[in-house]
């Protein structure tokens, strides 16, 4: 059902989509990320996808270990299979739908069941990348490049806790709650009652709580302060867990040898973010 899904999405097989997320947890926002957000908004959103890979990327990639989806024959198995797969999960079954039973006209259902679906999706999913990297607030880890994003949250049913998913990356949730904008980790929880999850990781209030006093901005929505607070422009709809995606406080400095030219020098020294 997950492999289906994530075939209808497009962007990639799991595979490939696993082994860049991996490398981009553990490279965050430098040179070895495959969307790093330091070489600005159009890059971590779009742009990534529109150049050669940076041979960080390349050179790093090849040592993140996928074995475990290299072990798994359905993954491998889609992997092998993706674009004919894709070609009728993601094209033609959800254009064929609209004709059959609602009597759309062919080119009414390709444009919206195929092109503003596709768009709007990836867009969606683009924004964890980009917005989510610059635009908001760091409650959890101000030394981490990700923020705390309610539009991006919106947007991607709480895929845009994004400071609260790098300070804690083994949190099913992907955020510090479930209730606020966060169906992701809803239907993970649906999935544990039916018996199709089991085994999830969250971190406790305790741990939550020492990294926000010991790492963070102060922004918390409980636990920060009114001085730092007030630091942030509220703009829009104000949101209780994050009033705002423009912030003024200062980002965090930039990660070393971020313009090193020399992979080998990089896969010495460069350091992994706090998520890895």
């Amino acid at each position: 059902m997950l492999l289906a899904f994530q075939t209808l999405a497009g962007q990639n097989c799991m595979l490939t989509w696993c082994r860049d997320h991996r490398l981009h947890h553990r490279y965050s926002d430098t040179d070895a990320d495959p969307h790093n957000s330091n070489r600005g908004f159009f890059f971590s959103h779009v742009g990534w996808l529109m150049m050669k890979k940076h041979p960080y990327v390349k050179e790093l990639g090849r040592e993140i270990d996928i074995s475990d989806l290299q072990n798994d024959w359905m993954v491998m198995f889609q992997k092998k299979y993706f674009y004919p797969l894709y070609a009728l999960i993601g094209i033609a079954i959800p254009v064929w739908v609209p004709i059959q039973f609602f009597g759309e006209v062919w080119w009414k259902s390709l444009l919206v069941c195929y092109f503003f679906r596709y768009i709007h999706s990836l867009n969606g999913t683009w924004l964890v990348n980009s917005a989510a990297h610059m635009y908001g607030t760091r409650p959890y880890d101000k030394n981490l490049q990700p923020v705390e994003s309610w539009f991006v949250s919106l947007v991607t049913y709480g895929e845009g806790w994004h400071n609260y998913h790098h300070a804690f990356p083994w949190d099913y949730k992907a955020a510090e709650l479930t209730g606020f904008l966060n169906h992701s980790a809803s239907f993970i929880k649906f999935l544990e009652k039916i018996g199709l999850a089991y085994d999830l990781k969250t971190a406790s209030p305790e741990m939550v709580k020492n990294r926000i006093v010991r790492t963070g901005d102060g922004s918390h929505f409980e636990l920060g302060n009114d001085v730092l607070r007030s630091a942030v422009t509220a703009i829009g709809p104000v949101h209780p867990l994050n009033p705002t995606y423009t912030s003024t406080l200062a980002a965090p400095r930039d990660l070393p040898f971020k313009h090193e030219n020399d992979v080998h020098n990089v896969k010495a020294t460069i350091r992994p973010s706090h998520a890895a």
